[in-house]
């Protein structure tokens, strides 16, 4: 399974990227914002930074909520790196503008995608990613994990290169049952990659090497 980063803070996709587990970037407008950045180039110029500091796909969100302006905007994303995937909303005129992007080889993301008849949509359409929020669902009393497993289960039995963004992550136990599950990609918050890597008794188990070191320098 594949490890994307869910920010858009320089400082944890630089730390992330120095463990060697790093293979992407997924940001939203909420990310951009927590970041301070005002302006249409501003954001372009943060984007840029990020493809540079990964080389590896980084999802940039499209805000345009009509196809012709979907497109138009998808178009001027995808020409700030040749990494850049364009998030596009699980909405019709949002099919339609994968559809198209597909066709003139624009890496594309549906996102908030929330049901496996959405992300059979979007996999027709021609989506290069799609991103399950589980972790949205599970705030409304749905099983965010399970709609990811119906959506593996749908696009196992048909040719989709569509890949399975697992979103809106919001601890380790989401991450270990989407590796479980088999699903391409997990997009997870720079908090979450930490506990990742925590366990109490790693923290034992160095206590008790390092105070027996301690006997046998003596």
């Amino acid at each position: 399974m594949k490890f994307f980063i869910d920010t858009a803070n320089l400082d944890e996709i630089k730390e992330a990227h120095s463990l060697g587990i790093l293979d992407g970037v997924t940001t939203n407008p909420s990310l951009i914002a927590r970041e301070g950045i005002a302006g249409r180039k501003a954001f372009e110029k943060h984007i840029k930074t990020i493809c540079e500091l990964v080389a590896a796909p980084v999802s940039a969100e499209a805000v345009s909520m009509t196809f012709d302006d979907m497109v138009a905007e998808a178009r001027t994303l995808s020409q700030i790196d040749a990494n850049v995937v364009v998030k596009i909303p699980m909405t019709l005129d949002g099919l339609k503008a994968v559809r198209q992007l597909s066709e003139e080889g624009i890496n594309t993301n549906v996102t908030l995608v929330f049901s496996p008849l959405q992300a059979l949509l979007a996999a027709k359409a021609g989506a290069t990613y799609i991103s399950p929020f589980v972790g949205r669902l599970d705030d409304i009393s749905q099983d965010g994990m399970k709609v990811v497993e119906e959506i593996i289960d749908v696009f196992a039995n048909y040719l989709f290169e569509t890949e399975i963004i697992v979103a809106s992550i919001r601890n380790p136990l989401h991450v270990l049952t989407a590796a479980e599950l088999g699903a391409d990609i997990a997009t997870i918050p720079f908090k979450v990659i930490e506990q990742l890597a925590q366990h109490p008794l790693t923290d034992v188990g160095i206590d008790k090497f390092l105070k027996d070191w301690q006997k046998v320098e003596k």
